[in-house]
């Protein structure tokens, strides 16, 4: 395995990407091949794998065992739960998502793509774009992953033809550009082989663009949240009354967005109550400022009463609190969803009974067509519902907030997860469509 430096890895920037396809499509093996071919893998994991993949009659090593590890995906030969690995290139470090094919998985895609700024999805050249494809590029779409790699694979097993290549990438990308999807690139890929994965193809010449690795190492992102909606859902309250700080109340919590700043005026939601910051520790020491991402304990210059669930805000940027909330929803768990079913919504750190009001209508994968008041949203549904709150919400839009945009349905009585909901408009708007420079694909 190369040596990076502790100073190479902090110079360097983070990605976070998941992979998504149909069953077989090669998501394990393409992961297993990006591990192994940039030499992220230590020689006790490959030798692992060795030795299982001789167990089964294989004379190479099976690399998608490397991210397969339940029992059951090494006996099936399929992925089921998420499995999320760490590795870093001189150029930069990533957290990867390698989440399921299946249909009854959709949830474990759902939760892999939640925090992801890129998303690569696989097609069979074989058997090109599929419900299930067209499933992964919606929920792509949904979550506002900003970026998205259609990687064609087992090219090998079609002649490394071009053109199977370009009709899959025409048709993928002119579904995802209806969806609103920002930008996608398309890679013809082998993993099995390892074409066009970290190393570039002598057998498809005709391709010019960047391998797997390379686009994923230069693809633009930005972590830069401090110029967003400042948000700060409040975790635990901390009051210590020991004799040295008997009248210590500190509000902890994560900074979902934003930055906050001693002396600035916030305000705590949903009561509406105001106040101005006094003071803020990290780590258990004073700072002046704190942005995103951070955890920090917030000291409040009044006496207000905040708690657990609540949300502190800067007062001149604070969204409206209510108690009718409108989403896009992917229903995940097996018992559908219908209205007027009584559920618990969690929206950050807090929890709140609703109930559902109606659901306007359901998506139609096929042609993105809405089919209206179906009633009820079955498991991996995709639409739109209605949702009355016991008690106000302060939430902004999905598209404005990934963290404080979002929420999850929960069943009040055993506690499971029944629904992911992005709050506001459904998808983003398309970009306007540019006439190409030549007849050529734009890679």
């Amino acid at each position: 395995m190369s040596t990076i430096t502790a100073e190479a890895l902090s110079a360097t920037t983070l990605l976070r990407f998941a992979t998504a396809g149909s069953v077989d499509d090669g998501k394990s093996t393409l992961v297993g091949r990006l591990l192994h071919d940039s030499k992220s893998v230590l020689v006790d994991q490959l030798e692992a794998v060795e030795r299982a993949s001789a167990s089964r009659g294989q004379e190479a090593p099976d690399l998608a065992l490397l991210t397969d590890g339940l029992r059951a995906e090494r006996e099936q030969g399929i992925t089921i739960d998420v499995a999320y690995r760490y590795f870093a290139t001189p150029r930069r470090r990533f957290i990867l998502a390698d989440t399921p094919g299946h249909v009854q998985y959709t949830r474990n895609m759902v939760t892999g793509a939640s925090t992801a700024e890129l998303t690569v999805v696989l097609v069979d050249a074989r058997n090109g774009v599929v419900e299930q494809t067209r499933r992964h590029a919606a929920i792509a779409a949904l979550l506002r992953v900003p970026h998205v790699v259609l990687a064609v694979n087992k090219m090998d097993l079609v002649g490394y033809e071009e053109s199977v290549f370009a009709a899959i990438a025409e048709e993928f990308t002119a579904y995802a550009t209806e969806l609103g999807v920002p930008e996608v690139t398309a890679i013809p890929i082998s993993a099995l082989a390892g074409d066009n994965v970290v190393d570039a193809s002598a057998r498809m010449d005709w391709y010019g663009g960047p391998t797997v690795l390379e686009h994923l190492e230069t693809v633009p992102v930005s972590h830069d949240l401090s110029h967003c909606h400042a948000r700060l859902p409040v975790q635990y309250v901390i009051r210590p009354q020991t004799a040295e700080l008997p009248d210590y109340r500190g509000y902890a919590g994560q900074i979902a967005a934003g930055s906050f700043r001693v002396g600035e005026e916030v305000t705590v939601l949903p009561s509406g109550r105001t106040s101005r910051i006094a003071g803020i520790d990290l780590l258990g020491e004073p700072v002046d400022v704190a942005w995103t991402t951070q955890s920090v304990t917030v000291l409040l210059a009044d006496d207000v009463d905040v708690s657990r669930g609540d949300l502190i805000v800067p007062s001149k940027d604070a969204p409206a609190t209510t108690q009718d909330v409108e989403a896009t929803v992917c229903h995940v768990a097996d018992q559908p969803l219908t209205v007027g079913h009584r559920v618990l919504l969690k929206h950050g750190t807090r929890t709140v009974k609703a109930i559902v009001k109606d659901i306007p209508s359901r998506l139609t994968l096929d042609d993105l067509s809405l089919h209206p008041h179906p009633g009820t949203l079955a498991a991996n549904d995709i639409g739109r519902v209605k949702i009355r709150t016991a008690e106000p919400l302060p939430v902004d839009s999905y598209a404005d907030s990934r963290r404080t945009g979002s929420f999850i349905l929960i069943d009040p009585g055993d506690g499971t997860t029944l629904t992911a909901g992005m709050v506001g408009e459904s998808f983003a708007a398309p970009e306007p469509v540019t006439e190409a420079d030549d007849d050529g694909w734009d890679f």
